[in-house]
């Protein structure tokens, strides 16, 4: 039956990529875009709006696809996003906006995210800007974050007539989306820093190596910089371990440094002074996002890639497109499995890691079933370099030099989910400063609702 299959979209050959870090998914052509667009049934009660955290008047745009007004389209998609380009190729839309939409009832769900993806790179094609403030209005915020939930909320803001300026702790704007996410999933240069630039465009400035906490405190912000409000969104970059022996073994690596290393350090260049060290048989602990990210860069810097994950398939967190991209391109899944031992050299490097299979007893608090160890299952797997995937939680520095700021046990922020209100009046936060570890769109959610709560703020 004639619109039951979404258009499919170019990739580059699993053989071909595994060996690259240039994007695997290559995108919709002009002509692929308009005919995918025309499998939308415009309903009058879109359901994929109502899943998208962002709120993208999601018909809107793809009507504007079908009468070829790519202008339009992007106008459409900037009123909700200021990150068009990032979440066409980063979103789960499979379980968000495509999981909501009707098509998919008895076919393919329209490729709402590749169809993002085409308008804004369009619009970088072509010179197409978001639509900048008509006036300003006199009232200075501070954003502490260049990633997702901080570009949002600035962007936002921005749009408003605020001031707004970014405090970025590292040397290079962009946070999870420069120094997390892989080059062959989310291009820097073509892709991270045009979004940037799209942000600052609206007027926003950002400046870059200031360590809130230790450059500057929110305090000093608010008392002696001028600055009328603060949000938070400093996202949540302290690596979680397992506790096991030889974890502080030379060749263990925790994911957050092995993918800011070959991001932002440019450590995968052979011609920057930043380098990775090679591993010819790498073991990547966990089974969410970051995991395949990390196990797919190992295997292109020339390793053997295992994930090692205690549950089974079904429960994998990662999103079904990278699980299947990371098998296409050769990973190992070691499933039903969990790390006991790191075992080390006489030097003290990792030379494999002992591990212990599981079963599926009853969900856990997760509503996952919770593994349960086989007695007598050890097992061992050689290993050179160990790379532990296993969640962040927030730094504790801003939380623990701001007065009056509360923080939950896991030290992250408590913040109201509507309007990211903190308990320090002016001060506000979102991302996962506040939630620990999420995904790109539920941070700019979070960046939307803190920019709302602050311009009620400020409107007072």
């Amino acid at each position: 039956m004639e619109g039951l299959k979404r258009v499919p979209v170019r990739e580059q050959a699993p053989k071909v990529r595994a060996a690259n870090f240039e994007e695997v998914c290559l995108g919709y052509n002009k002509e692929e875009a308009v005919e995918e667009a025309k499998r939308c049934l415009q309903c009058k009660k879109p359901m994929c709006s109502q899943g998208c955290p962002v709120s993208i008047d999601i018909p809107g745009f793809i009507a504007k696809i079908v009468e070829e007004d790519f202008a339009g389209a992007y106008e459409v998609l900037t009123a909700s996003s200021s990150l068009p380009a990032v979440c066409g190729r980063v979103c789960p839309q499979e379980t968000q906006c495509e999981g909501k939409c009707i098509r998919g009832k008895k076919g393919d769900p329209v490729s709402i995210g590749k169809l993002e993806r085409f308008v804004a790179d369009w619009a970088r094609e072509n010179g197409i800007k978001p639509k900048k403030a008509d006036h300003a209005n006199g009232k200075k915020v501070a954003v502490i974050g260049s990633g997702p939930a901080g570009l949002s909320c600035a962007g936002d803001l921005a749009k408003l007539g605020y001031e707004v300026t970014i405090f970025e702790a590292l040397h290079e704007a962009g946070g999870v989306l420069t120094y997390g996410i892989p080059e062959f999933r989310l291009p820097k240069d073509a892709v991270v820093k045009p979004e940037v630039e799209n942000v600052k465009s609206l007027g926003v400035k950002i400046e870059t190596d200031v360590i809130i906490g230790k450059s500057v405190t929110i305090d000093e912000l608010l008392e002696e910089e001028g600055f009328d409000a603060v949000f938070i969104g400093s996202g949540a970059g302290l690596p979680m371990f397992m506790g096991i022996p030889g974890e502080n073994a030379n060749g263990v690596f925790s994911a957050n440094e092995y993918l800011t290393r070959s991001n932002l350090m440019k450590a995968r260049l052979e011609d920057y002074a930043t380098p990775m060290p090679v591993s010819k048989k790498a073991v990547i602990v966990g089974g969410g996002n970051v995991a395949m990210d990390a196990a797919r860069t190992a295997l292109r810097l020339g390793a053997e890639s295992h994930i090692v994950y205690r549950r089974s398939e079904a429960e994998l967190p990662a999103r079904a497109e990278e699980v299947h991209h990371a098998k296409e391109e050769g990973v190992i899944f070691n499933l039903l499995t969990n790390p006991t031992e790191i075992l080390t050299d006489e030097n003290g490097w990792v030379k494999g890691i002992r591990c212990i299979r599981m079963e599926l007893g009853e969900p856990d608090a997760s509503g996952r079933r919770r593994p349960v160890p086989l007695e007598g299952s050890e097992f061992e797997i050689e290993a050179d370099a160990v790379i532990m995937s296993l969640g962040t939680s927030p730094n504790p520095l801003i939380s623990s030099t701001t007065a009056g700021l509360e923080t939950n046990r896991k030290k992250c922020i408590v913040a109201e989910a509507e309007n990211g209100k903190t308990s320090k009046d002016g001060v506000y936060a979102g991302g996962d400063a506040v939630t620990g570890a999420a995904t790109v769109i539920l941070a700019m959610e979070a960046g939307r609702a803190g920019a709302k709560g602050i311009h009620e703020f400020l409107s007072k």
